[in-house]
């Protein structure tokens, strides 16, 4: 990660992670430089020249060292110089939107670090919500996942204390401390009539982009739970083991995306370039392109010849928890029709975030573009919409070796006629193409909505060999 220069952000909400070694933007706030981008990923892309800012009133400069001349010489204790003019600079961002911030030091140190997917904290990302904190989704294995917290949850209360009209620097000094200390967060959910308390020991975050199994008979699972540098080889890595377990041929594959809060610009643009061929994409070959008055944060980054999957259908599971990196993805595979996307509705987090050094120990983050999906939908604040929706339902299920006991079929009938074929029924009435394993017979109640994404992956199978005949 560098900050000796103009850093493109694309941060999925102003993540923040709480904890040792502090709170930090998150890796999923990492885009490259728009020359970096060029240089690192395999997309091609174009930027283009600054345009010259004009110049600030001299009355309002007048006014702003006035107006801190009075706070230094009047408030009721005394305020050193540098804390001043900190909290002015983040007093201007923070009245701009969400996800513009002030980075000193420490935070810039935290930044650098969180690229490498390994820090102390309890692994939530979150962003301020009408005076509160919202949580976008937990991190994969999170001490905050395993307590229970949810994507969408809206933090009250940090160790007893009213979190409303808190600052976010106030809230984030509360949740900071020491591995293997706790704090406590209250929390309201939608569907709860009273806040849920939960105490979350802080511990070591070790993020694994990708994981990967075989769901059933060649199908192929991959789950990738933010983009960083090594998401790309992962994600390779992954799609090969899959083949091999599937005895050399991918029938189809399952993107997860869910909680995915986002990442690298160059990661996401090189996992939908994976997926993409311009060879089989009409019109446009675009992944991804940004809008901004800025003309230096305008990008347009392409697809490249290849597909990892060589056609294979797919299906990409999303929810609200999906954010900014996760949804470029979404939406390009959604506009070039390469896949399927089912779940919820993605969070809609659209702008790009630009870390501008003030110095070599502090930079400002700016939001300076919107990006867009190849078919120039803007995602910000609207998120992407599932071409089927799947609600994450909750289902009772029953035992393995009793699945078919509430089946009734013409073959239990008295007096039933018999097969003109002369072929009698088994007691199995579901084929081993329905269900081949006991990881497929329990997802219903495991995960409603990625067994749906398989039973919709499958169904594609059927029509893509069907049309092919």
């Amino acid at each position: 990660m560098k900050f000796n220069g103009y850093l493109v952000l694309g941060s999925c909400v102003a993540c923040l992670i709480f904890g040792v070694p502090s709170f930090a933007t998150t890796a999923s706030d990492q885009l490259q430089a728009a020359q970096a981008a060029a240089a690192n990923s395999s997309a091609k892309s174009t930027a283009t020249t600054p345009a010259t800012p004009s110049p600030f009133a001299v009355k309002d400069v007048q006014h702003f060292g006035e107006a801190l001349q009075i706070i230094k010489n009047y408030y009721v204790e005394s305020v050193p110089d540098q804390k001043l003019f900190e909290n002015a600079i983040r007093g201007v961002l923070s009245g701009l939107d969400p996800h513009s911030d002030y980075l000193n030091a420490e935070d810039l140190r935290d930044l650098k670090d969180l690229t490498t997917g390994e820090f102390s904290g309890i692994g939530i990302e979150i962003i301020p919500s009408d005076g509160y904190l919202k949580v976008v989704s937990p991190l994969d294995d999170s001490p905050a996942q395993k307590a229970g917290v949810r994507a969408g949850d809206i933090i009250l209360r940090i160790n007893g204390v009213l979190v409303k009209d808190m600052t976010v620097r106030e809230a984030i000094s509360k949740m900071r401390g020491k591995k293997d200390t706790s704090v406590n967060l209250s929390i309201a959910r939608v569907g709860q009539a009273k806040p849920l308390s939960f105490d979350i020991k802080r511990g070591d975050i070790h993020i694994k982009s990708v994981t990967s199994r075989l769901l059933d008979n060649g199908y192929g699972y991959v789950r990738i739970s933010t983009f960083q540098a090594d998401t790309l080889l992962s994600l390779r890595r992954a799609v090969v083991d899959l083949r091999t377990q599937a005895q050399g041929k991918l029938k189809g594959l399952v993107l997860d995306l869910r909680n995915d809060p986002g990442g690298l610009l160059d990661a996401a643009v090189d996992v939908a370039d994976d997926f993409l061929d311009p060879a089989n994409m009409s019109g446009n070959k675009m992944i991804v392109y940004t809008k901004s008055s800025i003309a230096d944060s305008q990008l347009k980054l392409y697809a490249t010849p290849g597909d990892i999957l060589n056609g294979a259908p797919m299906v990409v599971l999303i929810n609200g928890g999906s954010a900014s990196a996760s949804e470029i993805v979404a939406g390009a595979l959604q506009d070039h029709k390469r896949a399927i996307i089912a779940g919820t509705r993605s969070f809609g987090k659209g702008s790009v975030q630009t870390v501008i050094p003030l110095d070599t120990t502090s930079a400002l983050k700016l939001t300076t573009a919107l990006y867009y999906t190849p078919a120039g939908r803007s995602i910000q604040a609207l998120g992407i919409k599932p071409d089927i929706v799947i609600d994450d339902l909750k289902i009772s299920g029953v035992k393995d070796n009793d699945k078919n006991a509430a089946t009734v079929t013409e073959a239990d009938l008295k007096g039933h006629l018999a097969n003109g074929n002369g072929i009698k029924a088994t007691g199995d009435i579901l084929s081993a193409d329905d269900v081949a394993s006991k990881d497929f017979a329990q997802l219903a109640t495991k995960d409603y909505q990625l067994m749906e994404a398989f039973n919709i992956l499958k169904a594609m199978t059927v029509l893509q060999a069907n049309n092919t005949k």
